[in-house]
C-alpha cells in the first residue's frame, strides 16, 4: 500500500467549519475489518444540518458511501479484496437485549451502527478517499448496478425500510408530502408496493418536474393538496400519508389529511420539538409509524428494486464535486435555493 497521501478525507470541527485531514500512512483493516477505496460518497439533509450543527458523530458525516474492498483483516469471510460494496449495516447478532427478546428486526448493534455509535465506528465518514470499517457495515454491491447507482443505495434503502414498515394494502390512496431524493424514493417503493394511486405533494417546480418525470401523474403544490385528495377519495383523506420534509410544524396539518383509520408514516426528521392533537389522533384512531435507517435485509430489497429498474435512482443525480468544493456545497444546500437534488462527492478529483 502506498505510503505518501495515502488518505484524505474531510471532517467537521465546529458549526459551519470543515477540516481537510492529509494522512501519510494507509490504514489497516482490524481482524474483521476491511479498507474501501470511496468511490463515491452522497450528500444528504443530514450531512447539511450535521454541517451547520456540527452535532453529528463523526461516522455519519458522510454515511452514503460506496466503493472498493483495497484490504481485509486475517477474520473477514463475507468480502473479498477488489468487491465493490456500500455502507450498510450488519445482520441482527443474535446477542444485544433486542435480540435475545426476540425483537431481532430491533438489533441494537445494527440501530448503533446505522447511527455511528459503535464502539469500532470509524474516525471519519465517507467524504474521504480511504475508510477502515467493519465488516458488518459493508454489503456487497450486484454486478447490475453501476458505480453512481451504488452511491444512491442508501437513501433508496431508507425509504425501502420505512415503505416496508408502513405495510399499507394494496390499492392505497397514497400521499408522499415532499419530492426531494427521500420523497421521491419513497414514492417509487410505494408504487413497487401495490399503491392504487399516489400522489406528490412539493412546493419546488423543479422537484414537481423530477416526480412528473418519474411517471406520477398527481403531482401537486401544497396549496391544492387538499381539494385533490378530497376529489379523489370522496372527502375521506388518504389511506396512507408519508411524511418527508421533516419540517415539525407540517405534523398536525399532514395528520388531518388521513383518513379515520388510516396510517400516518413519519420519514423526515424534524430538527425541532412538534406540537400536535393527541386527541385529534386518538379520537380518529390514526396508526402513527416511525422509522429510521434501515436493517441489513433492506439492502437486498433496495438493490434488487434498482437492478430490476422499478425504482429509478440515477434521475436523482444531479451533480458531482470534489472534497475541495464540499463546504461551498453545503452552503448552497443549506441556503434553500439549490436547484439540486442528489449531488455525489468524488474523493478522486
Amino acid at each position: 500500500m502506498p505510503e505518501t497521501n495515502a488518505n484524505r478525507y474531510v471532517h467537521i470541527v465546529a458549526p459551519k467549519q470543515a477540516e481537510t485531514v492529509e494522512e501519510t500512512r494507509m490504514p489497516e483493516p482490524s481482524e474483521f475489518g476491511v479498507v474501501v477505496a470511496i468511490t463515491y460518497c452522497g450528500i444528504c439533509a443530514t450531512d447539511t444540518h450535521g454541517y451547520a450543527s456540527a452535532a453529528l458523530p463523526p461516522a455519519v458525516f458522510g454515511h452514503e458511501w460506496t466503493g472498493k474492498v483495497l484490504a481485509i483483516g486475517s477474520g473477514v469471510t463475507t468480502v473479498t479484496v477488489g468487491q465493490r460494496v456500500v455502507a450498510g449495516v450488519g445482520p441482527a447478532c443474535g446477542k444485544c437485549p433486542m435480540c435475545t427478546a426476540g425483537h431481532a428486526a430491533h438489533c441494537d448493534l445494527a440501530f448503533a451502527e446505522a447511527n455511528g455509535i459503535t464502539d469500532d465506528a470509524p474516525v471519519h465518514g465517507g467524504f474521504g478517499t480511504v475508510l477502515a470499517v467493519s465488516e458488518r457495515r459493508v454489503v456487497p454491491v450486484p454486478d447490475a448496478l453501476s458505480d453512481e447507482e451504488a452511491a444512491l443505495v442508501e437513501p433508496a434503502t431508507v425509504t425501502f425500510h420505512a415503505v416496508k414498515r408502513t405495510a399499507m394494502k394494496v390499492g392505497s390512496t397514497v400521499v408522499v408530502q415532499g419530492a426531494g431524493p427521500i420523497g421521491l424514493l419513497t414514492a417509487q417503493h410505494a408504487r413497487n408496493s401495490g399503491a392504487g394511486r399516489v400522489i406528490v405533494s412539493e412546493p419546488s417546480q423543479a422537484r414537481r418536474d423530477a416526480a412528473v418525470k418519474l411517471w406520477f401523474r398527481d403531482v401537486v403544490e401544497p396549496s391544492e393538496l387538499a381539494d385533490v385528495l378530497k376529489a379523489a377519495t370522496n372527502g375521506l383523506g388518504a389511506d396512507v400519508l408519508f411524511e418527508c420534509t421533516g419540517v415539525a410544524q407540517l405534523f398536525q396539518p399532514s395528520a388531518e389529511l388521513v383518513r379515520r383509520g388510516g396510517i400516518l408514516s413519519l420519514l423526515g426528521y424534524p430538527g425541532t420539538d412538534s406540537q400536535v392533537s393527541y386527541g385529534d389522533w386518538q379520537s380518529r384512531e390514526l396508526t402513527v409509524i416511525g422509522s429510521l435507517a434501515y436493517s441489513h435485509e433492506d439492502f437486498v430489497g433496495s438493490m434488487t428494486a434498482i437492478a430490476e429498474g422499478r425504482v429509478d435512482v440515477l434521475s436523482l443525480h444531479t451533480g458531482t464535486i470534489g472534497l475541495g468544493e464540499l463546504t461551498a456545497m453545503f452552503d448552497e444546500l443549506d441556503s434553500g435555493k439549490s436547484v439540486h437534488a442528489k449531488v455525489l462527492v468524488d474523493p478522486r478529483r
